[in-house]
């Protein structure tokens, strides 16, 4: 029989993963465990390592062809563990975590996720309305917003390894708009940009949420997700589908660039789309917090903004990402705002836009 202290790191393991990130978040700061349910001494023992990762391979289901890939796997969990821990031993406002992207490299991890095609010296307005601001006269912003209580978000999606966030980040800001200005919450098609918005953006190679919006005003609306289901990857436009119901807007519009106040008055009245560059490695392995770590402003991942509020004295914005519910605060990041750069943190506020609808 193991002795009582030798239970004591696994016992704490198999909580540490059974516990919601509030409670992550206690145990990190009352004990000299890290987040992930491992102690200093594990890293002296291979056969701790082993199991910790075979553990890991079982709650997600991992399957790996060759005893060689499975050995090429465990050397990058070893090192993104590594990460991981000595992250959370120097960061405060957030936390880092194991998930489904343990066991890929952080090139990997960024040529699979990642999708956004944004030419930093594209002119916006090219190709798109030129009427002004709509949301510059709001005065008096709540102090917080949060669509999801709202009504106005549906459930966090999983673009998987096809680099559509562009359609994810398009849709939720149809998905919003629609709800606010019908009632009705309807999860809609990311799959249907992605085989048929072929003029400028490219399925599961990138695109931008811009030219989505302008396809799906062309287009004549688009399809329920019900109708036109996600396949995680690229498929044959389906024009069978036109007799179906579809949800429309009328327009869409940019928020001025670099302008956080303008950012917040959008987002106030709607969720917005917007792109980020998430090419960070604490992003791939962001857990909770407010996310305050090392990012450029190089946008490469389209995500949505879906709130606003503030926790012991520290601002930030709620942002909906695409890489399903297991990553993050179930689905979602909190990235601090007010940090003194117009761009904003990560570069959320260089190309925020939304969809307009009249009914």
């Amino acid at each position: 029989m193991a002795s009582s202290s030798s239970l004591i790191p696994k016992i704490i393991l198999l909580l540490l993963i059974a516990c919601s990130i509030s409670v992550f978040a206690s145990l990190a700061l009352a004990s000299d465990f890290s987040i992930v349910g491992y102690s200093p001494e594990d890293w002296t023992s291979i056969d701790k390592l082993i199991q910790l990762f075979e553990s890991w391979i079982s709650k997600h289901n991992k399957v790996y062809e060759s005893v060689e890939e499975k050995l090429h796997r465990f050397e990058i969990f070893k090192d993104n563990l590594k990460h991981i821990d000595e992250t959370n031993k120097k960061v405060s406002n957030y936390w880092l975590g194991l998930n489904e992207f343990a066991d890929l490299s952080h090139q990997e991890f960024k040529s699979m996720y990642l999708g956004l095609k944004a030419d930093p010296s594209t002119n916006r307005s090219d190709h798109q309305s030129h009427e002004q601001f709509t949301y510059k006269d709001v005065m008096d912003l709540p102090k917080s917003v949060d669509w999801r209580l709202k009504g106005a978000v549906t459930h966090v999606k999983n673009q998987g390894s096809c680099g559509s966030c562009w359609a994810f980040s398009t849709v939720a800001a149809v998905e919003g708009i629609n709800k606010i200005v019908t009632g009705n919450l309807i999860s809609l098609s990311e799959q249907e940009l992605i085989d048929c918005d072929k003029l400028y953006n490219n399925g599961c190679s990138g695109g931008l949420m811009d030219y989505a919006f302008a396809y799906i005003i062309s287009n004549g609306g688009i399809h329920k997700e019900e109708d036109y289901p996600y396949l995680m990857e690229e498929g044959t436009c389906d024009m069978k589908k036109e007799e179906q119901e579809v949800v429309t807007i009328s327009g869409h519009h940019d928020v001025p660039r670099n302008d956080e106040g303008s950012f917040l008055k959008a987002l106030a009245n709607q969720p917005l789309s917007v792109a980020i560059e998430a090419s960070s490695r604490d992003f791939q392995f962001y857990k909770g917090g407010i996310y305050d770590g090392h990012c450029g402003s190089h946008v490469d991942h389209g995500v949505a903004a879906v709130g606003y509020g503030a926790s012991r004295g520290v601002d930030y914005i709620i942002v909906k990402n695409s890489w399903g519910p297991r990553w993050g605060e179930n689905g979602y990041i909190r990235m601090k705002r007010k940090t003194g750069k117009p761009e904003g943190l990560c570069g959320i506020n260089k190309m925020a836009s939304y969809p307009t609808k009249k009914h």
